[in-house]
C-alpha cells in the first residue's frame, strides 16, 4: 500500500515512516518547545521530564512510560541524574496506521476526547518491548526493523488498553474547536499563526476572521498582550525573576521581552512599578 500522498498538506512535517531513537543529554537541564506530528510512546530510561499539554503539567521519571497523541503542542524540561538525561521513543507515522487498519481491519468506533488521560499499564510486556530495542539503539536500524517494531508496539498498546484503537486510527484532522478555550490554554506556545489555525481547524484565513470576530483585535496583538499581562502577574504578584518567565511565556530572547514590556507597561520588568 503506498500512502505517502494521504498525508495532508497541513501536516507535512509528520515523519513519512516510523521512527525508533534514542535521545540522550549530558549537562544542564534542558528546555524546549515541541509540535507533536506523530503519536509518540516514550521510556526514560535515566532522569526526569516535565511536559505540558496545554495548560497541565505532567512529571515523569526513570522508569515511566509515556503516550502523546499527534497535532500537540507541547512544552517540556529535561532535567538530568548524574548529569544525564536518556530515553527511548518511538514515533508512529499515519502511513503505518493506515496500512494497519487496512490489514488488520482495525478502525476507530468512537471519537476520544483529546484531553482524555491515557493509562499504560507497566508489567513484562511493556518492559520486555523497550528492553528489546536497546541492542539495536547502539547502532543503525534496518528501517525493516523499525516497521516491524512499530507495528508490534501498536498491537501490544490496543492489548494492553483497548482504548487505544480510537486514538491510533483516528485519521482526522482537528475539527473546529471553540476559539476562545484554546488559545486561553496555548498562548504560551511561541508558533506561527499557521499552527494554531490548524489545531483549531481552521484555515489560516477563517483563523483569522473568527479570532478578531471573538476577540476584537489581531491574533498577534492578543497573543503579546495576553503574555505581558501574565509576566506582569508573576513578576510583581509571584515575586518571579524577569529570566525565569520570559521562555515559558513564549519571548525567544530577554531583551524582546524587556522591550515589548516596557513599551507596553512603560517601566522596565526589572523596576518596581510605583
Amino acid at each position: 500500500m503506498e500512502c505517502k500522498n494521504d498525508i495532508s498538506e497541513k501536516a507535512k512535517d509528520a515523519a513519512t515512516g516510523p521512527k525508533i531513537m534514542l535521545n540522550s543529554y549530558s549537562g544542564n537541564t534542558i528546555e524546549g518547545e515541541a509540535f507533536v506530528a506523530d503519536h509518540i510512546f516514550s521510556y526514560i530510561l535515566q532522569g526526569k521530564q516535565d511536559v505540558w499539554l496545554a495548560d497541565q503539567k505532567h512529571s515523569y521519571h526513570e522508569g515511566d512510560f509515556r503516550f502523546f497523541r499527534r497535532n500537540q503542542l507541547t512544552k517540556y524540561v529535561k532535567s538530568t541524574t548524574d548529569g544525564s538525561f536518556r530515553s527511548i521513543a518511538v514515533h508512529i507515522d499515519q502511513c503505518t496506521l493506515k496500512e494497519m487498519s487496512e490489514q488488520y481491519g482495525l478502525k476507530a468506533d468512537s471519537i476520544i476526547n483529546p484531553h482524555t488521560a491515557l493509562l499504560i499499564q507497566s508489567g513484562t510486556l511493556l518492559q520486555g518491548f523497550v528492553d528489546s530495542l536497546v541492542p539495536y539503539l547502539q547502532q543503525q536500524m534496518d528501517e525493516r526493523i523499525v516497521a516491524l517494531k512499530a507495528r508490534e508496539l501498536v498491537l501490544l498498546l490496543i492489548q494492553l488498553n483497548p482504548v487505544f484503537k480510537n486514538v491510533l486510527f483516528d485519521f482526522n484532522v482537528p475539527g473546529k474547536i471553540d476559539l476562545e478555550a484554546f488559545m486561553n490554554s496555548h498562548y504560551r506556545y511561541n508558533v506561527p499563526m499557521e499552527r494554531f489555525a490548524f489545531l483549531t481547524g481552521r484555515s489560516l484565513s477563517g483563523f483569522k476572521r473568527d479570532f478578531e470576530k471573538q476577540f476584537h483585535t489581531s491574533p498577534g496583538r492578543w497573543l503579546l498582550r495576553k503574555r505581558l499581562d501574565t509576566a506582569r502577574f508573576l513578576i510583581e504578584q509571584q515575586k518571579e525573576k524577569p529570566s525565569e518567565v520570559y521562555l515559558d511565556l513564549g519571548f525567544e530572547d530577554l531583551s524582546h521581552f524587556s522591550f515589548a514590556y516596557k513599551k507596553e507597561f512603560g517601566y522596565a520588568p526589572n523596576k518596581k512599578h510605583s
